[in-house]
């Protein structure tokens, strides 16, 4: 059985690949690698399609480094003891694991020690951030390179290079203009993707030639090259949430409807409310509650009706006045929190000791609430909250924290609760 256009297309050196020249162009890194004959372990990150294997075997290729590949999922410890006494035979090897992040910790313990002695140059391969996703300990044995998602013009290339190549068509197959200019464009810069339905369209066309109509036939959505666990839906939601902030109500719209064909409505809700209470916030309380009525509603009637509550509510926060007031004074003070750990004021303390009676809280005496001093001595003059007058409700507050602002707090309980 013949292998796929993907595979059959694969490159071995580095001139053989498309796009990446943030990696491999003159003087770029993995070129000056090549050059110098020189290697180190790496982690390649990006969403599928764009190249991260393709660059391990490149590598290994021109550099003759003998190279095994490793599955995070299906490898058990015995094969990757059996991959590191090779090694030691071979006086080290590259070791490929594709998808890295689901290499589990009783495997990464074993990759360790051999990756920092150097027996074992590890290239990985991750659709996701590996930020968040890789064990710290092998990250920091890493390089993290970025492999980006290929740019319209490299998948054109890529289209020409395989219908030309002996390992592709052989010229046997033809393409209009117009068929492969949407083909580069419904790929979205996965070139698996893009040779997966060249090849379909090669098979299913008529008078060896692709023409714009058998694309459409074989591919009427274009590729979302996400799901809900990888990092283009992340992007997908910074995007749609960013919109809304931007009060770009029809950009919004558009990332509310790709993320509605991941078919994620948990993300979704979760995401609105977040936006609701961090970006329209004190602007707009109302649109807080509106909100989760919308999200109540679109679980009610679920997919695909769900679509219009969620809409409603989009165009409702994207049009609203904004106000990250309240989002950024708990950050403020969050971030004083994590600074100083002053004691909290004896007079403040839920069961006070050692106090005299006039000493303490007095819960009856409510005209002096607004005059007791809250912070401890070391904060008392800070400010965390700083009034955004985007609406009228948020100016009301305003006035009302300018007017507390002007009583001078104390410490001194015993004078208020004279």
């Amino acid at each position: 059985m013949q292998k796929p256009l993907a595979i059959r297309l694969r490159p071995t050196k580095l001139d053989e690949v498309f796009g990446q020249q943030h990696l491999i162009g003159e003087n770029m890194l993995l070129r000056r690698c090549v050059e110098q004959s020189s290697l180190f372990s790496i982690i390649f990150y990006g969403p599928p399609g764009c190249g991260k294997t393709t660059l391990a075997l490149a590598l290994a290729e021109e550099l003759n480094i003998p190279y095994r590949f490793f599955s995070a999922v299906e490898g058990n410890k015995k094969d990757l003891v059996s991959i590191f006494e090779e090694a030691k035979l071979s006086n080290g090897l590259i070791l490929i694991i594709d998808e890295i992040h689901r290499l589990n910790k009783d495997k990464q313990d074993l990759l360790l020690p051999v990756v920092e002695s150097g027996l074992i140059t590890l290239i990985g391969a991750t659709t996701s951030n590996p930020f968040f996703a890789i064990n710290p300990a092998v990250r920091s044995r890493c390089h993290l390179l970025e492999v980006k998602p290929l740019e319209k013009k490299d998948l054109i290339k890529a289209i020409d290079y395989a219908l030309s190549s002996e390992k592709g068509f052989s010229n046997k197959i033809s393409i209009t203009l117009e068929a492969k200019n949407k083909i580069a464009l419904l790929s979205s810069g996965d070139l698996r993707f893009c040779y997966n339905l060249l090849e379909i369209c090669a098979i299913g066309c008529e008078n060896a030639e692709i023409n714009i109509d058998l694309v459409n036939k074989y591919a009427p959505i274009a590729n979302g090259s996400y799901d809900k666990d990888e990092d283009n839906h992340y992007d997908t939601v910074s995007a749609f949430q960013k919109s809304i902030r931007g009060s770009d109500v029809d950009a919004a719209l558009y990332y509310l409807a790709r993320l509605c064909m991941a078919n994620d409505l948990d993300s979704i809700e979760r995401r609105l409310l977040v936006i609701a209470y961090e970006d329209i916030g004190l602007a707009n309380p109302a649109a807080c509650g509106r909100t989760i009525n919308a999200i109540d509603a679109a679980k009610r009637v679920g997919m695909p009706e769900a679509l219009i509550p969620l809409s409603v509510a989009v165009i409702d926060l994207a049009l609203s006045p904004k106000s990250r007031s309240a989002t950024d004074a708990i950050h403020m003070a969050y971030d004083q929190a994590t600074k100083s750990n002053p004691p909290i004021p004896s007079y403040l303390r839920l069961t006070p000791v050692g106090l005299e009676k006039q000493d303490q809280y007095d819960y009856s005496n409510k005209e002096s609430w607004h005059q007791i001093q809250y912070l401890p001595d070391e904060l008392k003059d800070m400010q965390f909250y700083i009034p955004n007058i985007n609406s009228n409700y948020e100016k009301a507050l305003a006035q009302n924290y300018n007017m507390l602002k002007k009583y001078l707090r104390t410490n001194k309980i015993r004078i208020l609760n004279k």
